[in-house]
């Protein structure tokens, strides 16, 4: 699976602050889209599911790469 590229292609100001940067990946930032919603719902956890980061980081990227396979042609 690749991570489809960046997600902000045209933003000009990233390339003039880091040459031959290209930003983010779309991977990447679906997985902080992922990682934002579970942060807003903490409360909803058990203390084992807040204490394991590890394991939050590993799901935020499976819902990422869950996305971006959403995202192929049928």
């Amino acid at each position: 699976m690749t991570d489809d590229g960046p997600a902000f292609p045209q933003a000009l100001s990233m390339e003039e602050d880091y040459p031959g940067s290209s930003g983010m990946s779309l991977r990447d930032w679906f997985a902080g889209q992922a990682l934002a919603g579970v942060l807003a719902n903490l409360s909803q956890m058990d203390k084992v599911a807040r204490n394991d980061i590890a394991r939050q980081a590993r799901d935020c990227y499976l819902m990422a790469d869950a996305m971006l396979k959403a995202r192929e042609p049928e």
